[in-house]
């Protein structure tokens, strides 16, 4: 059986790190090439430490199309600057933000939330990955989108680890800032925003709401936890049954009848869902590891349907849990 030869364009950071981890292990994958410009010529295991005794790859700082699919684990604004070398017959998954909502002039991408865009991916040849926070955020919404019951404004206060800034030296991201520290950043402006409405509105077209989100910089490595709220008249019982029909065929979001914590998603390709109701306000928590189902996870999850395998192969991973 032959297996898919694969190229990671920026793999010396912590989404390239996570591609790495998955796909050296993954049944049907081969990595061709790992490109990083300022590490080329060293072996992967002397920046991703953890990998040691399990690869012998160096990275490099030439391209190759002599592969299937290439992931672009770039900065966001660097994908657009190298997708032209790219031969065409090489699909692509790109994880910055750099094709999910413009258009590219080459290319076609469609959008990899597969919880929503399955079929669509299965037959794309290039995919824009979706955002982390707009990941955790778009499953708490879909299932009401689709029954159009998102008839109020939306409020999402989302807290998010270290490793959610990317590996750039900054001042929020020091131990002794971050440590027994949490603050608010880019409060109603958010960059996620545009592709979570874009999302919405393919599913509920007159939603017309506000959605006023307030991230979080949490004081630990990795995760994700978004907690909407919003007004709704409908009974718990019913919306319970809503989310569980929509996902029931959608191997890793799971509806929770008790309250969920980020340790049951760390390490894992899992979204949790939970909904609480207190008379019409409607509370739905979310709860994703941001490097994997909020990144390299979907990213692997997406390439598994582009070339027909089950897309949990490779991801059943185990949580952390303590």
């Amino acid at each position: 059986m032959n297996k898919i030869k694969v190229g990671i364009i920026g793999g010396a950071g912590y989404t390239g790190g996570e591609l790495l981890r998955l796909l050296i292990n993954h049944s049907r994958a081969e990595i061709v090439f790992v490109h990083s410009r300022s590490h080329a010529g060293t072996l992967v295991s002397s920046v991703h430490k953890d990998l040691l005794g399990d690869t012998e790859l160096k990275f490099t700082d030439a391209l190759s199309n002599l592969i299937d699919v290439v992931f672009l684990c770039l900065a966001h604004g660097e994908s657009k600057k190298i997708i032209w070398q790219i031969d065409l017959k090489v699909k692509v998954i790109d994880l910055s933000q750099d094709f999910r909502i413009a258009p590219n002039d080459s290319r076609s991408f469609v959008y990899g939330l597969p919880e929503i865009n399955r079929e669509e991916i299965k037959q794309a040849s290039n995919i824009a990955n979706p955002g982390c926070f707009a990941t955790a955020i778009q499953l708490a919404l879909l299932p009401l989108a689709q029954s159009e019951l998102l008839q109020s404004d939306i409020t999402v206060s989302c807290t998010t680890g270290s490793t959610g800034a990317g590996q750039s030296l900054d001042e929020s991201l020091h131990f002794s800032w971050r440590q027994n520290n949490l603050s608010v950043y880019k409060a109603f402006t958010h960059q996620h925003l545009a592709e979570i409405n874009k999302t919405i509105k393919q599913l509920q077209p007159d939603f017309n709401y506000n959605m006023f989100m307030f991230p979080q910089r949490g004081s630990f490595t990795r995760g994700i936890l978004a907690c909407l709220n919003l007004k709704i008249k409908n009974g718990i019982d019913s919306l319970q049954t809503l989310y569980e029909e929509y996902y029931i065929n959608h191997s890793f979001v799971h509806v929770s009848k008790t309250n969920v914590d980020l340790k049951q998603v760390v390490n894992t390709n899992k979204c949790l869902l939970y909904l609480e109701k207190n008379n019409d306000q409607l509370m739905i928590v979310s709860v994703i590891d941001n490097l994997l189902k909020g990144a390299s996870g979907q990213a692997v999850q997406n390439m598994n349907l582009l070339f027909e395998l089950d897309e949990t192969t490779g991801l059943k991973l185990k949580a952390s849990a303590f």
